[in-house]
């Protein structure tokens, strides 16, 4: 049946959709999103039989009291946007039906996004995170419970929000939105200033679980804020020569937290990154040859063994299965067939552990071998078979960064697992309180410039040249000047020399920096 019949209009796939905007609207009216008949929400027709691209779009109007709509109220577009189905007019003290003027932003957040579900919220609390720093272009966030609801995120990640400026009408917003989508790529959220936000999921449900999940941490930053606290900061302790607000009054006198208000009205230019290396820069690359990859080769059977059925295991599996293949295509050494799961665990076991070993070996910087390894050592780390080693000047070097306002960022080959775990449990403690974030090789090879524009990206810095990468890696190092960053190269104990004349400052030490 075509889905612009008046068979399908009137079908139950579509009729179920305009139940659902009616509900979810006396929802965010009690919530506080849609009061004095602003936001709109927009919900794709799901109908397993039609690809998402080519479904019917069912859009709330505008201009009406949102906690009062009934499915009768409701639009139905095309995939491409033109109106099928309208509502009826409305007796006075009713406007005429009129479509939502978030209709545009809405169909490009489906067209570049592939979004299920559109929301846009006038909550109080998304217009007034954008108003604390009048000329921030990002909000951001990090160790925060709800960040895991916000897809694709974690507790210890950095969650960045695209800003961008309101205008007089909505529609004039859409070229704005389309500019932070392309820029901010991850994002499931645009928030507008002094206006409110747009956020999109693959389905209404994640659509709304984000949107609850945004709305609370801006609630959160602008709770920490009154109190003098750093929500953009691990630990959220007190913002630099911030005094503490009393009576729920906001205080504007903060003048070193990065890109915040302070007395003259100006705004404080954002202060540096740094992003650190860690195998010869953090930590002694002898604790990682010697302890980290050994014990990871000594127990690849074991774990495997022991997690074969998780979804884990299985996901860790088809890495290495799609590694492997790739391998033996290109004729690497080591590599050899992994059989079909049908050939039995212990024959598919003995084939991974042949090639994790040989991986390893050749010291391969692949995300398949860095995957499975993070998950091995997690087991060491809790069964105290393991402890992070740091060089002496590293910890008091993180928490003078940290109390200047710098935020820190770790760039490594491991997973981002490993990273946690090796922070996480140090024989200085845990130090994971002082850094911002984790990157690994799913941002790109170490050794390549995109890798370091990508960085520079989502780090919210002015300009690379605002970010400090350290490294002990010629070539990485080179790859980061390439793309603009600042470079330094760190000299330690074990670590490989360097070529001769190769233009770059080098130190013994983060004391230095």
């Amino acid at each position: 049946m075509a889905t612009s019949s008046q068979a399908y209009l009137e079908g139950n796939p579509v009729r179920e959709s305009k139940v659902l905007i009616s509900e979810l609207c006396r929802q965010f009216y009690n919530l506080g999103w849609v009061s004095g008949t602003g936001g709109s929400i927009t919900v794709k027709v799901h109908d397993d039989s039609i690809p998402k691209p080519h479904q019917l779009i069912v859009m709330s109007p505008s201009g009406v009291q949102k906690e009062r709509m009934v499915p009768e109220d409701m639009y139905v577009l095309s995939p491409s946007g033109s109106i099928l189905s309208h509502p009826l007019s409305k007796p006075y003290p009713h406007k005429p039906p009129k479509c939502s003027d978030c209709g545009p932003l809405f169909m490009k957040a489906y067209e570049m996004c592939n979004a299920g579900a559109v929301i846009h919220s006038h909550g109080m609390e998304s217009c007034l995170v954008t108003m604390i720093n009048p000329l921030s272009k990002e909000f951001r966030v990090t160790h925060m419970e709800m960040i895991k609801g916000i897809q694709g995120h974690g507790y210890y990640d950095e969650l960045v929000v695209p800003i961008i400026e309101n205008t007089a009408h909505e529609r004039e917003l859409t070229e704005s939105l389309a500019e932070a989508i392309e820029a901010y790529p991850k994002t499931t959220a645009v928030l507008v200033r002094n206006h409110g936000i747009y956020v999109w999921g693959d389905s209404w449900i994640s659509a709304k679980t984000q949107a609850e999940c945004y709305h609370y941490l801006f609630d959160a930053a602008i709770k920490l804020y009154q109190l003098g606290l750093d929500w953009s900061s691990p630990n959220h302790g007190p913002i630099p020569n911030s005094r503490i607000v009393l009576g729920g009054h906001l205080n504007v006198n903060r003048s070193v937290k990065a890109g915040s208000l302070i007395s003259n009205n100006d705004i404080e230019p954002s202060r540096r990154c740094i992003v650190l290396d860690i195998e010869g820069t953090t930590t002694p690359i002898s604790f990682v040859t010697d302890v980290l990859f050994p014990y990871a080769r000594n127990n690849v059977g074991r774990h495997l063994d022991a997690t074969y059925y998780t979804a884990e295991t299985q996901d860790d599996i088809n890495l290495l299965r799609s590694q492997v293949q790739n391998d033996l295509e290109q004729g690497i050494v080591g590599a050899v067939p992994i059989p079909s799961d049908n050939a039995g665990k212990e024959e598919v076991i003995a084939a991974l552990v042949a090639n994790v070993e040989a991986m390893i070996k050749a010291d391969r910087k692949i995300t398949a071998l860095k995957q499975l390894q993070g998950h091995i050592w997690r087991t060491g780390f809790q069964m105290d078979e393991l402890e992070g080693v740091v060089f002496e000047d590293v910890p008091k070097a993180l928490e003078k960064w940290h109390d200047l306002g710098v935020k820190v960022y770790i760039y490594s080959s491991g997973s981002r697992l490993a990273q946690r775990l090796l922070f996480g449990n140090t024989n200085y403690g845990d130090l994971r309180k002082y850094l911002s974030g984790f990157f690994d090789t799913t941002v790109g090879n170490k050794k390549e410039k995109s890798s370091y524009i990508e960085i520079s990206e989502s780090v919210g810095v002015d300009k690379p040249s605002d970010i400090l990468f350290v490294t002990d890696v010629y070539q990485e190092a080179v790859a980061a000047k390439a793309a603009g960053l600042e470079v330094v190269i760190s000299v330690r104990p074990g670590n490989a020399p360097l070529p001769e004349n190769h233009g770059f400052k080098t130190i013994n030490s983060f004391s230095e920096i």
